[in-house]
Order: C-alpha cells, then structure tokens, then sequence
C-alpha cells in the first residue's frame, strides 16, 4: 500500500482507484447514431411543450441523431398500476434505450406539471444493480403563459442530478409560448427559436463526449463496496 493510501485508514485500497487521462484511451468509439428519448410535459390538444419537444427532435435528427418521443398519454399517475403496465413498459424500455433526453414541460403554478413528474417517477432510479438514467445526458426545456421563468427547468436540473445524468449547462425557456408557434404548429423565427438550436446542438455534442465513457464516469467508490444486493435495497423506492 503506497504512503498515501497508509494515510487513509477508512480507505479499503483494493477499491480504491486513481483517474488517469490514460483511461480514456481504449474506450471504444460508438459509431451509431446517438439515441434520444425527448418527453414533454402536457396533454393539451394542442401542447405548446409538445411542440416544443417536436422542434427539438427536428434538430437532433437533423444532426443525425435517432430520436423517439414518448407520449404520456395514457401513462397511470405513479404506483397506481403495476409496473407490468404497458405504458410504463414502453417509458422504461425507451429510457434504457436512450443515451440522452430532453425533458420539456410548461410551468404551472410555479413549477413542472403533474405530467411530467409523473413520467419521471415512473422511470426507476435502479433495476437491480442498473441505473437507466445513470450517466446519461439531459438536456431541460419549458413554456411558460406569461413572462420568462426558470422554476421548471430549476426543478428538472434538480430531478436530473438525483438521476445520476449529465445535465448540461444550456438551456430552454419559452415565454409567452402562444405567440411563438404558427397555426401549423412550427415555431417561428425568434431568439427563443435560436436558444433551442443551441441547447439541441450543446446536447448533442455532450452526448458523442460521455456515451461511451460515461460507466467509467459514475463509478463511485462507495458502490464498488456494496454488492448489486445491498445497492438495490438502498435506492428501492417501494421501501419508504
């Protein structure tokens, strides 16, 4: 054991582990097409969220990335169906599908929707010892009716976080979202058009960067002591 680990009485040295650039070096390079799974936030005939959300997918298959939406409707409120749903099953197989997300919802009554706390919550912080979101990357959008807000966006980089993603820094916040799509549905020229081309390509960019390194990303130390058994325990929702 060197002097450094000698000084780390709490430390068990077989786990512990020293980053190097030099573990980057024999990642293999993924060359499909990076795998987003975009989710909106309302269920509004017509969903400014939604449209939204539509434009977002628009850029990212227009980068070349493979893009899938889910609908929320039908998806049952949290624990109130069993997980055998088919709605449910659809969100959790797109979201192991997935190496990023978009998250886009209005804001209502200062905060994310039921909508979409209620997609989030259905996506599991682990099964077994895998954790579908971990280390994959987000990226937050919202609309607001009024003026320009950041408390959803706030409060989906706070959900991202306890998911394990990488949210990356850009961002999207709409306001007076009824002035800026056309009757067709497709968003008008703006500086709001703009930011969402940003955060999209930002996306993007962040996903190439971390999908293929992102197990060796999260890796925590404190997990590599616990086994896949004691792991599920400790994050199994249905405990509390």
């Amino acid at each position: 054991m060197s002097r450094q680990l000698n000084d780390l009485p709490n430390v068990a040295g077989d786990l512990f582990k020293v980053p190097a650039a030099t573990d980057f070096a024999n990642v293999a390079i993924s060359t499909h097409a990076p795998r987003f799974l975009l989710m909106y936030g309302s269920v509004r005939e017509r969903s400014y969220s939604r449209l939204l959300t539509m434009e977002a997918a628009r850029l990212l298959e227009a980068m070349g990335g493979e893009v899938k939406i889910f609908d929320p409707r039908g998806l049952p409120l949290p624990d109130s169906e069993p997980e055998t749903h088919p709605k449910v099953q659809e969100l959790r197989e797109l979201a192991m599908w997935s190496e990023g997300m978009v998250w886009c919802s209005p804001e209502r009554h200062g905060a994310m929707t039921g909508i979409m706390k209620a997609q989030i919550d259905w996506i599991p912080l682990t099964q077994g010892a895998v954790r579908p979101t971990q280390g994959k990357t987000l990226a937050v959008m919202e609309v607001s009716g009024g003026s320009q807000s950041f408390n959803a966006v706030n409060q989906m980089r706070v959900l991202g976080r306890w998911m394990r993603m990488i949210t990356i820094p850009n961002q999207s916040s709409v306001a007076k979202a009824f002035l800026e799509f056309e009757e067709d549905g497709r968003m008008k020229p703006s500086s709001y058009y703009e930011r969402v081309v940003d955060v999209m390509e930002e996306l993007f960019k962040f996903t190439l960067l971390t999908r293929d390194v992102s197990p060796f990303l999260v890796d925590r130390y404190s997990e590599r002591r616990e086994s896949a058994q004691e792991l599920a325990k400790r994050v199994n929702i249905r405990s509390i």
